[in-house]
């Protein structure tokens, strides 16, 4: 029987470079054949060949509150009815603001935008703007959407300026960006004690998401916090993936610590494309047309996007919900975990609110090249037997995963049940 997935594949290429309208989901990592879904319910999706899956993806991070949420749904449909675009202002996006500036108190000001990747490439313009100056640090392994400045690796050394890791991106943009290694507090410090004044800020996924889950160690984002506040450098914190999952009030609520610019996604569009950025207000105060850096976008602030995201907020400012997740997603690493032991496999894994990450090493890593040390091909192998199990989880070992509130004790047996019969196939 012909499957409906790699007929709508080879049919995708003909038009759509590799086949997929973001690299990821071209399943280069892993192999095979893509899936194509069709709808989405709570805790599940459904691909063009009807097969149902237990969804770890959650659209890459929006759908905490579960798929198709009546509440959400509703709000859309709503918004739609009256509008589709205005390119004009309107009360909902007050609201959003307020919403946002409410669960996170340093976002004083907030300007929506339609993207993650938008809101760090203006964060950082911004950074550059407030305290004129060029040089911009991120961390190896860290992502931070797909803007000319950002499209940086490391350099041949520690401390170097980075090089370009796209094509079209000239040497000479990504000069001004400094890459060093994330949870290397002493690399921060010695960058600082030489180059201080001429850094403009510091971006970092807080809890890092893009290679994996990588949490922070003791004392790292308060390196950050120091020399940046001591050399006059702005902290922005990427809380694109982490925003309302890592905490009700975000990483920073989480780890008690208070940038200056913090950059959203994600969960503020319910799955509709929103981002924002914001922090205190007199950095925000330099945003046009009040200052000299300019930002714009006719699709900011979109009313069906703006009603999702309000819609999805409100759930997730609930008393107990986020917490009522995470639970949850506790409890999956631990079966998993436990189900590896069973076989033997070199495994390990850990969670923080709604993030999962799963390593096929025996030890946690906590940077770039202890990521890159796992075994990615027991990884792959694990990926297609969980998908054939009906478990859909993010197709390359460099992705955190993702639990919502429609996940329950059903979808966790379920996922034991499949994981339990996997790991038996690859061998201790």
């Amino acid at each position: 029987m012909n499957s409906r997935n790699e007929e709508l594949f080879k049919r995708a290429q003909l038009r759509i470079p590799a086949g997929v309208n973001s690299p990821v989901r071209a399943f280069r990592a892993v192999g095979g054949t893509p899936r194509f879904f069709e709808r989405a319910f709570g805790a599940y999706l459904w691909d063009a060949d009807g097969k149902r899956y237990i969804d770890y993806i959650g659209s890459w991070g929006p759908m905490v509150v579960g798929h198709s949420h009546p509440a959400v749904v509703e709000a859309v449909q709503a918004a739609a009815a009256r509008a589709l675009s205005f390119g004009a202002p309107t009360e909902a996006e007050i609201e959003l603001a307020e919403t946002i500036c409410h669960l996170i108190p340093s976002m004083e000001m907030v300007r929506l935008v339609s993207s993650g990747t938008e809101a760090t490439m203006t964060a950082i313009r911004l950074a550059r703007g407030f305290t004129g100056r060029a040089k911009i640090v991120k961390f190896e392994g860290c992502y931070h959407g797909h803007a000319d400045s950002l499209l940086v690796k490391a350099g041949s050394g520690a401390l170097t300026f980075g090089n370009p890791s796209s094509a079209g991106v000239p040497a000479d943009i990504a000069q001004h960006t400094i890459v060093l290694d994330y949870n290397n507090s002493a690399q921060v410090r010695e960058l600082f004690a030489n180059q201080g004044a001429n850094i403009a800020g510091v971006i970092v996924e807080p809890v890092a998401g893009n290679m994996n889950l990588i949490l922070p160690t003791n004392g790292f984002l308060q390196t950050l916090r120091e020399e940046c506040t001591r050399h006059g450098a702005l902290l922005i914190f990427d809380e694109v993936m982490t925003g309302f999952r890592v905490a009700r009030g975000g990483a920073q609520a989480r780890f008690g610590i208070t940038p200056d610019l913090t950059t959203l996604g994600k969960v503020i569009g319910g799955g509709m494309p929103v981002g924002a950025f914001g922090g205190r207000s007199d950095v925000m105060q330099h945003i046009a047309p009040l200052g000299p850096v300019y930002q714009a976008g006719t699709l900011s602030g979109n009313p069906v996007a703006v009603a999702a995201g309000l819609a999805t907020l409100k759930l997730v400012a609930q008393a107990g919900y986020t917490e009522a997740i995470e639970r949850t997603t506790q409890a999956l690493v631990s079966g998993l975990q436990a189900e590896a032991d069973r076989a033997g496999i070199a495994f390990s894994s850990q969670s923080i609110g709604s993030m999962f990450g799963i390593y096929f090493h025996q030890q946690i890593p906590q940077g770039f090249a202890q990521m890159m040390a796992c075994d990615k091909e027991r990884f792959n192998a694990f990926f297609h037997g969980m998908l054939a199990q009906g478990v859909y989880l993010a197709p390359a070992a460099f992705e955190a995963g993702f639990v919502s509130a429609a996940h329950g004790e059903e979808e966790l047996q379920a996922t034991f049940q499949a994981a339990r019969h996997v790991f038996s196939t690859l061998g201790a």
